[in-house]
């Protein structure tokens, strides 16, 4: 058994691991965390989406299943980022207090 993945997939799998910092810097500690849950599922549709679009070999086509498959992959990979590295290190809470401040 083989298994090669195109680099798009790696780059959509290291975006998936930072997304969650993402969602840490554009919101506050008192946003709503079914909020930042929708932040980010959103951000990992779009990068699933995104990543099956730059695959290296065009000539298969696009393929929206893959896509979505890749989006969901991809939540599931920040919600486990966030909970297993971000969070416990302090990375979440240091990027929640970084630029966007609560009323």
């Amino acid at each position: 058994m083989n298994v090669n993945l195109d680099a798009a997939y790696w780059v959509g799998l290291l975006i998936s691991v930072v997304l969650p910092v993402l969602v840490g810097l554009v919101t506050t500690r008192v946003t709503n965390a079914g909020l930042k849950a929708t932040l980010l599922l959103g951000l990992s549709v779009l990068n699933g989406f995104l990543v099956e679009a730059f695959q290296t070999p065009h000539d298969a086509g696009y393929s929206i299943g893959t896509a979505a498959v890749l989006a969901l992959v991809s939540f599931a990979t920040g919600v486990l980022a966030h909970f297993g590295f971000w969070k416990p290190v302090g990375v979440s809470a240091k990027a929640q207090d970084s630029f966007i401040k609560a009323a």
